[in-house]
């Protein structure tokens, strides 16, 4: 949780919170891994934007606002309640897609917009490769001109809802350049392969365009020029992962640390052995830090700060190296328990250590602080 929250935004979180508590704790996300061939409920997801969770990122006269002016710090207060109960449902692409419209979108997408905003529609973004450079598949698309429109061929992925989107936002290569298209998903030539994911309740796959038509309109800002928007877009995914990173280990060393003082060893509580007491300091100094990392990165971006891409890839380093740990760390505090199926810490780890390899691993993030600051890479 960031200090500071104004009223308003205590109470979208407590509302948030409770909303998720009451539909989706975390015997309903086993059983929606087991019964959702999509990973989440439809009727569900329009109750949370609803709430505003598309609307965040999207500006006044499109429909959308914000609780505090912070739109991104706003957003990143409803993924740290997700990742507290590692709960379903496409928000960060969902969310990418929908402030890229909002700041790009024409009259043409003025509609996709609409249903985003009232849950009857979701999205997902196809991001550019290397994988380091936006979390897309090294291949990626191209796309070529053709009259009055333009032809997608290439593969991206993996995609998160990437089989479950209604409309796809799809970075590619036009020429050396990059541009972006609104695409729904199901235009001929458009195929979704489902991918493997280590999350119960997070859907993946692999998208390939075999000539794929579009018109002009699908065209979001100007073709060539996409550079700034996919780089804002890429940031936004990063923070919001982030906080998802930290509500999930958040939970776990809350829960971690109720078990240690409730079990009892040799006639002593787990929690009152001096060595166990280290492990959960230096677990509470990560877990502390990270929250800062995060926050640090979402005002950044909020802010347009000239340090935005720095703030965001070291948030991204330090939690996503820190994050598995401390969950890993927790697994072992608990023993044999907590290494079976009916306990929950597996649900948080396989999020946050699939967190920590999307959008760059933190050795991706590492280069890229190490690039922008003019020194060689750093392993």
């Amino acid at each position: 949780m960031e200090f500071g929250l104004t009223d308003d935004q205590q109470l979208f979180q407590e509302t948030t919170r409770k909303f998720l508590e009451d539909t989706c704790p975390l015997d309903v996300v086993r059983k929606i891994a087991e019964e959702q061939p999509d990973g989440f409920d439809r009727s569900w997801w329009r109750r949370g934007a609803e709430l505003g969770w598309v609307s965040m990122l999207v500006a006044e006269e499109h429909g959308g606002g914000s609780v505090s002016g912070r739109g991104l710090g706003d957003l990143a207060l409803v993924a740290e309640e997700v990742g507290r109960l590692v709960a379903p449902g496409p928000l960060i692409p969902t969310n990418v897609v929908a402030a890229a419209l909002s700041r790009d979108g024409g009259a043409a997408h003025v509609d996709h917009l609409t249903d985003l905003l009232g849950g009857e529609s979701i999205a997902s973004w196809c991001p550019p490769g290397p994988v380091g450079d936006g979390g897309g598949s090294p291949a990626g698309v191209r796309a070529t001109a053709r009259g009055a429109g333009f032809v997608l061929d290439g593969t991206t992925g993996p995609v998160e809802a990437g089989g479950q989107a209604d409309i796809l936002l799809v970075t590619a290569r036009l020429g050396e350049e990059l541009a972006q298209f609104v695409v729904p998903s199901g235009v001929p030539g458009l195929t979704a392969q489902p991918a493997e994911s280590i999350d119960l309740v997070r859907r993946f796959a692999s998208l390939r365009f075999d000539g794929v038509e579009i018109g002009g309109d699908a065209s979001l800002g100007q073709p060539g020029r996409a550079d700034r928007d996919v780089a804002r877009q890429f940031h936004d995914a990063v923070v919001l992962q982030c906080f998802e990173m930290v509500g999930a280990i958040d939970r776990v060393f809350a829960f971690t640390l109720e078990y240690a003082e409730d079990r009892y060893s040799f006639g002593r509580p787990l929690v009152s052995y001096q060595a166990l007491k280290h492990r959960f300091a230096d677990m509470k100094m990560w877990l502390e830090a990270s929250h800062a990392t995060a926050g640090a990165a979402a005002r950044a971006v909020d802010s347009a700060s000239p340090l935005m891409a720095e703030l965001v890839s070291v948030a991204k380093s330090y939690v996503g190296d820190h994050g598995p740990l401390i969950i890993q760390e927790c697994v072992q505090l608990h023993g044999g328990i907590g290494v079976t199926w009916d306990h929950d810490l597996h649900l948080y780890l396989r999020r946050v250590v699939q967190d920590r390899a999307r959008f760059g691993t933190p050795r991706d993030h590492r280069e890229r602080i190490a690039a922008g600051i003019g020194i060689g890479a750093s392993r």
